[in-house]
């Protein structure tokens, strides 16, 4: 018996698959003209692949979208979360500086303690200012309905049409948020 080298044979059936053809085997049709089945299952086969590699592909790509975004939105409602957390307490602080106004008015007379009262007032805005709360100007503005709340229409042609003449208590905004309008009595002019 004699030894053959299987190393040899091998090498002689691997087949560039890039430049040549298998060669048919001895039970298959060879006529002219006809497409080989085994080579039309492989093809069909890959176009299959790559069709199914393009689906996965997109939808990575969709998915990868999506958690971009979930991400994004995430960190913006940490972010309002951290900017607004403050404004329920600043909210129950607010009657305190009403309180403030009101007894700084009622006592014209620049005494010890009405110069004390002025600067703890003065304190007490500065710290809110430094968390971002900023009042609303009213008087003498024209009414604007996001930041003033009418309580009162004056006939009068002393002042423009929809002017604001009195605050009747102060508004207040936390950055862009509006926390509480400004009460107001606002200007109707007629003649306008």
């Amino acid at each position: 018996m004699a030894r053959t080298n299987v190393k040899s044979q091998f090498e002689e059936q691997q087949l560039d698959a890039e430049h040549e053809l298998p060669p048919a085997e001895a039970g298959e049709n060879q006529q002219t003209g006809t497409a080989d089945p085994v080579l039309t299952d492989h093809v069909s086969e890959v176009e299959k692949l790559r069709a199914e590699r393009d689906v996965l592909v997109d939808r990575m790509a969709r998915m990868q979208a999506e958690f971009d975004n979930a991400r994004k939105r995430a960190a913006k409602e940490q972010q309002d979360y951290r900017d607004y957390a403050l404004a329920d307490t600043i909210k129950t602080l607010l009657p305190v500086l009403d309180s403030f106004d009101r007894a700084l008015q009622s006592s014209p007379e620049k005494s010890e303690f009405h110069v004390g009262v002025e600067l703890i007032q003065k304190q007490l805005q500065d710290a809110l200012a430094k968390l971002g709360v900023q009042t609303i100007a009213a008087k003498g503005q024209q009414f604007d309905p996001r930041l003033h709340e009418a309580i009162e229409m004056v006939d009068t042609e002393e002042a423009n049409d929809h002017e604001v003449l009195d605050e009747l208590q102060r508004g207040y905004k936390l950055k862009e948020r509006l926390l509480r309008p400004a009460m107001v009595r606002v200007a109707r002019n007629p003649k306008q």
